[in-house]
């Protein structure tokens, strides 16, 4: 079930950004024809509920953060796409990593060959790379239209936003936000080419505003490094002591 009140902040997605809904559609029904089989969604569920779980972006403050999460290898950790490639540079592996297929391919195809559960997005504008999910193990569709088939919606428009909606639709205890910068600087890991930077910037301050709105329904207890609405407000220190609270 899609979260309430979601497709009316799509409706403004799509006005705002002048995307199309048929193209959205499609692009969802072409995911749904090349999933080979159906991932059951209790591999996710396992992982998140009832749990802390850390939600990665990749933003400027992301080098920061890898300490963290090298000190902490058991916690769930959620990749938003790009942010794949710099976990395993640092010898980390994500256990779900949410992705519209636009970060380094290669970084990508490795998550996908591990038990890594692949979260791939489908919308209007990256249709020509969803045969790509062929290359993964485990892999459960999204769109941010209509579900169809195989294909789920939990909310969420970024790849970053969309990896708290996931969290938070599985019910996590815990989401702690590292490298989720939402600010005007634009981290290395972010996209293989960032193509516009004005929309790029316009799609983070979108989906920092999902956010706020999603932390006014959440029952999770939700935490981030950057100041967002409905988050607690932490700084890198707290996070041992957040983690190892029940």
């Amino acid at each position: 079930m899609t979260i309430t009140g979601w497709e009316s902040k799509y409706r403004d997605i799509l006005k705002d950004f002048g995307y199309s809904r048929n193209e959205d559609n499609q692009s969802a029904k072409l995911l749904n024809s090349l999933l080979q089989k159906k991932t059951p969604s209790i591999i996710i569920r396992d992982l998140i509920k009832n749990k802390p779980v850390f939600v990665i972006g990749a933003g400027p403050s992301l080098p920061s953060c890898i300490s963290i999460l090298k000190r902490h290898k058991k916690i769930t950790k959620i990749v938003a796409d790009g942010a794949t490639k710099a976990i395993i540079e640092n010898g980390l592996r994500p256990d779900i990593v949410v992705t519209d297929l636009d970060g380094d391919l290669k970084s990508l195809k490795k998550a996908g060959r591990t038990n890594t559960v692949m979260v791939v997005h489908a919308h209007g504008d990256n249709s020509e790379r969803i045969n790509l999910v062929k290359y993964f193990k485990n892999c459960i569709g999204t769109t941010q239209t209509k579900p169809i088939g195989k294909v789920n919606n939990f909310g969420g428009f970024t790849d970053g936003d969309r990896c708290v909606f996931l969290a938070d639709y599985f019910k996590a205890k815990k989401i702690i936000l590292l490298g989720m910068d939402f600010g005007t600087r634009i981290g290395k890991y972010s996209k293989s080419k960032v193509e516009n930077r004005t929309t790029k910037i316009a799609k983070l301050r979108r989906g920092k505003k999902l956010l706020e709105w999603l932390a006014k329904k959440s029952k999770s207890d939700l935490y981030s490094t950057t100041k967002i609405k409905g988050f607690t407000k932490i700084n890198h220190q707290k996070i041992d002591a957040i983690v190892a609270k029940n």
